[in-house]
């Protein structure tokens, strides 16, 4: 590791290798489409037209994930309710961004030893999720892997199946020159930059699950674990009304990473840091661990979970509109002439 490696990189998280796997296994991918395919590589969510099945509009979208190293404070802890709950949400808000209503979930659980209570505090979080969300726990799959996981340890993956009407699929095409960017408050770290977090808290700073943090008054655990927030519900009744162009999931790859995956051609996303609070378990992060900001950004969500671009005379309405409910809403940013990017103002 040089001297100039990122502290993601440090951490064991090498973003650049994982951009080039997913170039590679591009043209593998598409080597399996068909005529039904809507969108696949790089979205959201991919989607799958049922015309030629049944003749109706609809179009079936899904995506798959996992949790992540958050599994780890799960482990720290023994806290294990939660988890299913990150998942499914994780996944729900990925089919949000096409304008997608999910249908059922699937789940994938690996561990080294079945431990029933475990089992059942798990599937009791995904379970919780799908009525939230409205989404049926259809099915999973649970295999004992012992001497390929430890017997306190497990894996969690999921699937998601979602539907949106074809004409109202969400894909930024529709985005132009004076759109206004919103952003939506996470809860926090959501599911994604646990190994810089951990590296910055127990490595770095020698901290152990249950110290407080300096900058929120709270354990480090409880801070960690804290759910990924669903959008669903907030963005919902919005999505009928033809107002919103765009929606990015802050997840991995941070602002740049997920906001240019909606740009069209010569359109630039240009987000104002300072337009909201960014909370202090993010700048706890950077203290310890010496993170820059342009690093903070690229890995993490910063307290913006969700992103949403309108146009700028829908924007006051639809700030409105998600501040009635229980999540705040910001105005972060606007579209600009120029090259297809993401450009952060600090």
């Amino acid at each position: 590791m040089t001297k100039h490696a990122s502290e993601y990189a440090r951490a064991g998280v090498d973003i650049k290798a994982a951009d080039k796997a997913k170039l590679l296994m591009k043209k593998l991918v598409e080597s399996t489409y068909d005529d039904s395919v809507v969108a696949g590589h790089g979205s959201f969510g991919g989607m799958y037209s049922l015309k030629e099945l049944t003749g109706t509009n609809k179009v079936l979208v899904g995506s798959s994930d996992g949790v992540g190293t958050k599994l780890k404070l799960a482990f720290l802890t023994r806290r294990h309710n939660t988890i299913g709950q990150d998942l499914v949400n994780h996944l729900v808000n990925d089919i949000l961004c096409c304008g997608a209503r999910p249908l059922f979930f699937f789940d994938y659980l690996g561990l080294g030893h079945v431990n029933p209570e475990t089992v059942a505090e798990i599937i009791r979080g995904l379970a919780t999720a799908c009525r939230e969300n409205g989404a049926v726990l259809l099915g999973g799959e649970t295999a004992e892997m012992p001497g390929f996981y430890n017997n306190d340890e497990y894996d969690i993956a999921g699937f998601i199946v979602g539907w949106v009407d074809k004409d109202k699929i969400i894909d930024g095409s529709k985005i132009t020159k004076g759109d206004k960017i919103i952003g939506l408050q996470s809860t926090g770290l959501h599911t994604n930059g646990y190994s810089l977090a951990r590296r910055a808290f127990f490595e770095l700073g020698g901290m152990k699950h249950d110290d407080i943090i300096e900058e929120t008054g709270t354990e480090i655990g409880q801070e960690l674990l804290r759910i990924h927030r669903s959008y669903l519900n907030i963005i919902a009744p919005l999505l009928d009304s033809g107002m919103i162009k765009g929606i990015a999931h802050i997840t991995g790859g941070g602002f740049e990473g997920n906001i240019n995956r909606i740009m069209p051609e010569r359109i630039t996303a240009v987000i104002d840091t300072k337009t909201w609070q960014v909370p202090g378990i993010f700048k706890a992060i950077a203290r310890i661990a010496s993170v820059p900001d342009k690093e903070m950004y690229q890995v993490f969500n910063m307290g913006v979970g969700m992103v949403l671009i309108v146009s700028e005379e829908n924007s006051d309405y639809v700030l409105h509109r998600i501040n009635e409910g229980n999540v705040k809403a910001y105005e972060i940013g606007s579209c600009q002439s120029g090259k297809q990017k993401v450009e952060l103002k600090f």
